[in-house]
């Protein structure tokens, strides 16, 4: 969703003579720029793009609600699992390479997911996406450093892709809205193929080679880690559908306790591991990382199920629904705006607790959701509270990731942070799957009764077959559902509030060590 992330800059890099004029090839040209923003303006707004869709997935492919929330997982898990595998493959195989390979697998999943006619196959479409989007993205901001000279030139390309991966999610959310409500929600996937196509055309022209640097890739370790993280939201998302005493749901937590302590091993062995498990050595980093986790597990809970809500229980149409979660991009960025004039003066810490617990407020607020609820009288209010406190933390939490981190492993530093958000969110997405789903069994089975008292033999014999409580005892039902998945991020949030509390020790008087030549330069 959102969250900001540093990626690694080569601060010696800058662009070699290319081609037989003798210019500087790249220098200030502008064309580079738009193809390297536009990549990651593509990666950033398919994750809300989609959300706005997910209604009418649901519909369409028959999907559960317990099981549409793989729709999301399927696209963030590859893609936070793979982030930093894909930022090591630039470095080893070349980043103009890598970013154009990127770019057209992202492109050829977009058109296989647009054509998918059953769920199974729109959910590999959507893994196969991130697997795209995690080798182009990390490519796509260090290829700045080997287009532009160092100095204003450079910086101000910098503040272009900050500025497109902040208006990313917005743009998605009105994109997504538009194109669904025209046309249909597979529109959603198939517009990012001719977006690929002319982004990998231009880049082979306008993008000149980096130097390849020796090393290995860490494959067993992305592999691991990211099976294993697949594995655990299964076992969750399973035990939303068929309890936690089904074999399946024990076997995948037993599964992924297996391969996640595998993982473990092997980073601690391998000489160049995918995640340097010496970054969680420092406590300001670890409570970092830690709150990071919490607040993408309630971000990643309140887009997916307040747009479920807006949609079948106020009956907005995706464009009403897109534009009904701008303020949040508003309030985002206000609150970040307000931290980075604030930071030098009070530290990061205040923002941080403050942050998490504002996000706690708006999350404690939206519990009190029910079907009568409105979205001007009931859910604007939590949604700026919450969208507030994600502003706040976003650029403390930055900083606070590449404290006392040396040049050379800034890259892993921030790369880690967004991975933590990344896979942080899918996981905290199944738990409140799981929160979902007993919450609603138990509703359903109060509803059950009150609607067979009232329903006549035509509705009797449709409930029969589909199982499936019509309006308003479906929308009850729902609701109180999505009334528990609140109650469960808030907690989340609270969590992150107590760790920012605890664990973080920084004063006001360390911000310049801290900052050192470490500037947030984009959000994701």
């Amino acid at each position: 969703m959102c969250g900001l992330s540093v990626e690694k800059v080569d601060r010696n890099a800058s662009p070699t003579r290319s081609g037989t004029d003798g210019k500087l090839r790249g220098s200030g040209n502008g064309l580079a720029l738009v193809v390297i923003a536009s990549c990651q303006l593509m990666v950033v707004l398919d994750i809300t793009i989609v959300n706005i869709a997910l209604p009418h997935i649901q519909t369409a492919l028959d999907f559960s609600t317990e099981s549409l929330s793989w729709v999301v997982n399927a696209y963030t898990l590859t893609f936070g699992g793979l982030l930093l595998l894909g930022g090591r493959t630039g470095d080893i195989l070349g980043r103009k390479r890598v970013f154009i390979s990127g770019v057209l697998l992202f492109g050829l999943a977009s058109l296989l997911g647009g054509f998918a006619h059953d769920s199974g196959q729109l959910m590999a479409a959507r893994a196969l996406q991130g697997v795209g989007g995690a080798i182009a993205s990390p490519t796509a901001l260090a290829l700045i450093t080997t287009t532009f000279r160092e100095g204003p030139k450079r910086n101000r390309a910098f503040g272009v892709f900050a500025a497109v991966s902040a208006g990313g999610g917005a743009i998605g959310l009105v994109a997504g809205g538009v194109l669904v409500e025209w046309l249909d929600w597979r529109w959603v996937l198939f517009v990012n193929v001719p977006i690929a196509v002319v982004i990998a055309l231009l880049a082979s022209k306008v993008l000149r080679e980096s130097a390849r640097h020796p090393g290995h890739f860490d494959v067993a370790g992305a592999l691991l880690s990211t099976v294993g993280m697949v594995t655990l939201v299964y076992g969750f998302i399973r035990a939303a559908q068929e309890g936690w005493r089904d074999p399946l749901t024990l076997g995948s937590f037993g599964i992924a306790v297996v391969l996640l302590t595998l993982f473990i091993v092997n980073e601690r062995r391998s000489a160049q591991p995918i995640t340097p498990l010496h970054m969680f050595a420092d406590r300001n980093r670890a409570g970092t990382y830690g709150i990071m986790l919490m607040l993408a597990c309630a971000i990643f809970g309140m887009f997916f199920f307040l747009t479920l809500f807006v949609q079948n229980v106020l009956d907005f149409s995706p464009l009403q629904a897109g534009f009904a979660f701008l303020p949040v991009s508003v309030l985002v960025a206000v609150g970040a705006a307000t931290a980075s004039q604030l930071l030098p003066r009070f530290g990061p810490k205040p923002f941080m607790v403050g942050g998490a617990l504002s996000s706690a407020i708006g999350l404690a607020w939206l519990t009190r959701t029910d079907i009568h609820s409105t979205y001007l009288g009931s859910l604007l209010g939590p949604i700026l509270f919450f969208a507030l406190g994600m502003g706040l933390q976003f650029v403390s939490l930055t900083l606070m990731a590449l404290s006392n981190v040396p040049d050379r492993e800034s890259g892993a530093a921030s790369g880690l942070l967004n991975t933590t958000q990344q896979v942080g969110g899918s996981l905290g997405l199944s738990i409140l799957v799981t929160v979902f789903g007993t919450a609603s069994r138990n509703e359903a089975r109060t509803q059950v009764p009150a609607f067979l008292a009232t329903a006549d033999p035509e509705q009797r014999a449709v409930f029969l077959r589909t199982g499936q409580l019509p309006d308003p005892w479906g929308d009850v039902v729902l609701t109180a559902g999505v009334s528990s998945a609140f109650t469960a991020a808030a907690a989340f949030t609270l969590v992150g509030a107590l760790i920012a509390l605890t664990v973080i020790q920084v004063r006001p008087s360390d911000l310049e060590r801290l900052q050192g030549n470490h500037t947030p330069t984009a959000v994701k």
